[in-house]
């Protein structure tokens, strides 16, 4: 048996020798004075050796060590020097297998199924948050707090939403990596009950007249579909819920070739429990202004074959994506700024402002009324919801003439470019004998 006594002393001779241990393992010292541990073994009828380092690189515990794993291999069957090559070969791959490499190969097979934007946005959000921190690790190799770390500089900024995304990202491409079989788990998995909840309360909104109509206008230049720039200026017209406005369906107007257009929005698609939704008369009324029905005509010739005003892209009879809007404020430079919800915001402040400068109080009641809101101390049922109507419908035009006062013709938001260059929304299409308003042709004054 060897000691560390019997190593170090060992000194180099003409001829290479062998200083033994147990179970074949022996300490082969070189005439150049270089001593390298080796373990002979017999493996398939023939008699094979294993080098196992340096000394004293490689103790001789460690020697011992790498001798007891090699003959527990053996006595599985297998041949510990070929599993010793596949090992250091399956730790080259891991080592290039990269998380930025993975992650963008994830991102290249799934962008298919994304709407481009979306896919441009995924990695965006990847290159400026993740690639810089994690990006050069191998994907096998990255542990939970170093995915926390990351994600606790994003929410350091505010992004508190962000964050969340990221999260889910990087989970989607572990998702990946493990079906691929160059990662194990997934340590972004469990983390989202670490991070910080959203802030709940009053969502950002831009309430300064001026301001929200500039934020609108370079929205409205951004490449996106013209539905979505048309969808983003009827939210803002009638200050509806973003779900009511993605739900919306022809068949729920009314005199929109008269002088008392109407958007009829059904009580079961309206915000509240089932005693609401289930309301007699309780469908939300929203008197239309001559711009909403502007943009109206103009969306007609778009999607008016399809039930739905605002249809996605792909899938004709479901409703455009609920990020769609919120994803064209962000482009235009608005995240955390304004959100599509937001409107309803802008449309209370800007009005009730007004209303204490012209000294109208009655309006705040009717304000809320057109917001669909109830009034403290009213019952749902007891609430009639079509009150007011004449007065509602001057102050959807007045806000309506304050708010488009320098924005361009929808028509406009329809003849811009698309970043869809296949974006058949575009079509015209001939109207439906089934409806029962018909616009009429567009004139050269529109």
């Amino acid at each position: 048996m060897l000691n560390d006594a019997k190593l170090r002393s060992a000194k180099p001779r003409d001829k290479a020798y062998k200083l033994t241990d147990s179970h074949r393992l022996y300490l082969l010292v070189k005439p150049n004075g270089g001593k390298l541990w080796r373990w002979n073994y017999a493996y398939g009828g023939k008699q094979k050796s294993m080098h196992f380092g340096i000394y004293p690189m490689v103790s001789l515990v460690e020697a011992r060590t790498k001798r007891n794993e090699a003959r527990a291999i053996l006595s599985e069957g297998k041949d510990p020097a070929i599993v010793k090559k596949l090992t250091i070969e399956a730790n080259r791959k891991a080592t290039a297998c990269t998380f930025e490499r993975v992650a963008r190969e994830w991102h290249e097979v799934f962008k298919s199924q994304w709407a481009p934007v979306h896919a441009d946005d995924i990695l965006r959000s990847l290159e400026r948050d993740v690639f810089p921190a994690i990006g050069k690790f191998p994907i096998a190799d990255i542990e939970p707090p170093l995915v926390v770390k990351l994600l606790r500089e994003i929410e350091a900024r505010g992004s508190i939403e962000t964050a969340k995304r990221v999260r889910q990202r990087i989970s989607s491409v572990y998702i990946y990596a493990i079906a691929e079989g160059v990662a194990k788990s997934d340590p972004a998995d469990k983390l989202a009950a670490v991070l910080k909840p959203l802030r709940k309360g009053r969502q950002p909104a831009i309430t300064d007249l001026k301001k929200l109509r500039e934020m609108i206008c370079t929205a409205e230049e951004d490449p996106a579909r013209p539905i979505t720039r048309l969808a983003m200026r009827f939210l803002a017209l009638t200050a509806v819920r973003p779900g009511e406005l993605r739900g919306a369906r022809w068949d729920e107007f009314e005199d929109l070739d008269g002088d008392e257009p109407l958007w009829r929005i059904p009580a079961e698609r309206m915000k509240g429990d089932q005693d609401r939704k289930r309301e007699e008369g309780g469908d939300h009324l929203v008197p239309l202004s001559h711009q909403a029905v502007a943009i109206l005509r103009a969306l007609w010739p778009l999607t008016g074959a399809c039930p739905l005003l605002f249809p996605s892209n792909r899938h004709p009879h479901k409703p455009m994506s609920e990020n769609a809007i919120g994803y064209l404020l962000n482009r235009a430079g608005y995240h955390g700024h304004h959100v599509p919800h937001g409107f309803r915001a802008a449309f209370s402040t800007i009005m009730n402002e007004w209303a204490d400068r012209e000294g109208k109080e009655n309006d705040r009641a009717i304000i809320d009324l057109m917001l669909a809101h109830v009034p403290p101390k009213k019952s749902e049922g007891a609430y009639n919801r079509a009150a007011y109507m004449p007065r509602r419908r001057e102050l959807a035009q007045l806000w309506a003439d304050m708010l488009t006062a320098t924005l361009p013709s929808p028509w406009v938001l329809v003849e811009r470019p698309s970043k869809r260059t296949g974006d058949h929304s575009r079509r015209r299409v001939p109207l439906p004998v089934s409806v029962d308003f018909r616009f009429p042709e567009r004139s050269k004054a529109a």
